[in-house]
Order: structure tokens, then C-alpha cells, then sequence
């Protein structure tokens, strides 16, 4: 099997009210591999942190059904964020592979702002932008995440937890991305929604 073409690093806050969110990720993730069928293949990274302390990555997977096998079995547990290791991974896997982007699904923010800042400029210089989709409009946490999309070269949108449709198109856009670059996004914005459209927008 050839190597696929995109690589995306898919990153979640697995902390106690997050199980709805899980839940519906883990049934719409499907779309960013449908999304990029016939443009090189998708491999895609699992992230998340739970309770206390625990980060965890899952090996590069090319296809849905294992991403699946990977999320189904995850109960969010309480604990506070853990951004920070988050980025700080991704910048690990960043000098070993290629990696083409990394999104972000979180509502809140625990954490250092500086760290995280410093570590998206350092995604920004491996050419690595960062998509932060926020839940809800905590605005503590949505003045960093739009400073991690800014300085990562990447971009930040929140959404509402009860449109999963809006959640779905967001992951199938930046797949096709990771995928096929910029001008992909552009051309597939398209025929999207005005969410998808503005995606396309704050990556010019």
C-alpha cells in the first residue's frame, strides 16, 4: 500500500463533560477519511487526555474502522487540560514524519497561555498550522485558541455541541486540507456551507 499523502493529527479533550462530544466524534470521524477518497489516502492520529494526567496517542491509522476501535473503548474521566502535551507531541511527531495538520476539539482552558503559545509558534515554523474548534464560547479559553490558530498558521472556529453536521463538515474540510493543501480547501469550500467557506478564509 502506498504511503497516504496527508497526515492529520486529531487531538481531544477527554476530560468528564466531554463524553457527549467523544460520542459524537467518535460516530462522525468517518467523514475525513470518506472526505479524501481518491486524493492520496489519509492517515490519521488519535490524541487525547483524561483525569489525572493521562495523555495518550494511538499509531497512525489509514483507515476508519480503526480509528473507531481505538475511540469506542474511551470514557472521559475528570481532570483538568493537558494542552500543552498535546502540542508538544505533535512537535515530536512533526520532526520525525510529515505531518500536514493537527485539530483540536476542547471547550476550556487549564493551562499556561505562554507555553501553549510558544509551542504553536514552533507547529507555525514546521509548517504545521493548528485548527482549533472550540465548543461553546468560554472566552478565557477562545482568546488562546485563537492565538495558537494565529500563530500556528492555522485557524479557530467554535460550534455548537448540538450540530454534529457543523462538527462533521469541520474535520472533512481540514482532512482536505492535510490532504491536498490550501487550494483544496478552497475548491471544496465551494460547495460547502458558510462555515467551511470561513475555514477556507482565515487560512488566506
Amino acid at each position: 500500500m502506498p504511503a497516504p499523502k496527508g497526515r492529520l493529527l486529531f487531538a481531544l479533550d477527554a476530560t468528564a463533560s466531554r463524553q457527549p462530544t467523544w460520542d459524537q466524534a467518535c460516530d462522525i470521524q468517518s467523514e475525513m477519511f470518506t472526505a479524501t477518497d481518491g486524493q492520496g489516502g489519509l492517515a490519521v492520529q488519535l490524541a487525547y487526555f483524561r483525569g489525572m494526567e493521562e495523555f495518550r496517542t494511538t499509531p497512525w491509522v489509514v483507515n476508519s474502522r480503526a480509528l473507531v476501535d481505538h475511540m469506542a473503548g474511551v470514557r472521559c474521566a475528570r481532570g483538568a487540560t493537558q494542552i500543552v502535551r498535546v502540542l508538544r507531541h505533535a512537535v515530536g511527531e512533526a520532526k520525525r514524519v510529515k505531518v500536514n495538520a493537527v485539530v483540536y476539539v476542547g471547550d476550556s482552558l487549564e493551562e499556561d497561555a505562554d507555553s501553549l503559545k510558544a509551542l504553536a509558534g514552533e507547529l507555525g515554523l514546521l509548517g504545521v498550522p493548528v485548527f482549533v474548534f472550540q465548543e461553546g464560547d468560554d472566552p478565557v479559553a477562545a482568546e488562546t485558541f485563537r492565538q495558537i490558530a494565529r500563530l500556528s498558521r492555522g485557524a479557530y472556529l467554535s460550534f455548537d455541541p448540538s450540530s454534529p453536521r457543523l462538527l462533521r463538515d469541520l474535520l472533512a474540510a481540514v482532512a482536505i486540507y492535510a490532504v491536498g493543501g490550501a487550494a483544496a480547501l478552497s475548491d471544496y469550500s465551494r460547495r460547502s456551507g458558510a462555515e467551511v467557506r470561513q475555514l477556507s478564509h482565515l487560512l488566506k
